[in-house]
């Protein structure tokens, strides 16, 4: 995978811009990655509903369940979905709307200073080998870009909302991702 510009983004993958975004505050810089799962509707794959949702445009008529998100406005910086596409919508110098009412390590408000990572899937299935590669290969060029990303600062959604989010689930292999950023 290329490299993350000066302007926050990812060379040679596809850009789809998100308006659920703003300025990070002044402070902050930035140095953590929530991973986090995503499919809609609730289960399935190989929809362009994600998209649709985090640019505000998701036909809420496709599914009953879109009734009860159609209010949200939320986003990520990056999608990968489970043929191992990444989109990027936010550019990483801005704030993407991904964690909610989050914490790590004492400091509230985990957008001011992450980079949010949605990976195509739910609790239920594990991820695709494409998704970890290419997962792999994003942590990897955001580390180089952004140094104080280290290993230990790489969390899921459910570390940094715990007891209102649980992805990326448990079939996520956090060891294995582990090992592979040693290399």
């Amino acid at each position: 995978m290329n490299d993350i510009n000066s302007s926050g983004f990812l060379c040679n993958v596809r850009q789809v811009e998100s308006p659920n975004k703003d300025a990070r505050p002044k402070e902050a810089g930035i140095d953590l990655v929530v991973i986090h799962s995503i499919s809609l509707p609730p289960g399935a794959y190989a929809e362009r509903d994600i998209e649709a949702f985090f640019c505000n445009k998701l036909d809420t008529t496709k599914d009953p369940f879109y009734e009860s998100i159609k209010d949200l406005r939320v986003s990520a910086h990056f999608l990968i979905r489970r043929d191992g596409e990444v989109i990027q919508f936010v550019s990483c110098e801005l704030r993407a709307w991904h964690a909610g009412a989050s914490e790590f390590l004492g400091k509230n408000r985990c957008n001011d200073f992450s980079i949010g990572i949605e990976l195509e899937g739910c609790d239920e299935d594990p991820f695709t080998d494409l998704q970890y590669s290419n997962l792999l290969s994003l942590v990897k060029a955001l580390q180089c870009r952004y140094p104080a990303i280290t290993s230990q600062r790489i969390v899921g959604h459910s570390d940094v909302s715990p007891g209102r989010k649980t992805d990326p689930g448990p079939h996520f292999d956090w060891p294995g991702l582990r090992e592979r950023l040693k290399k």
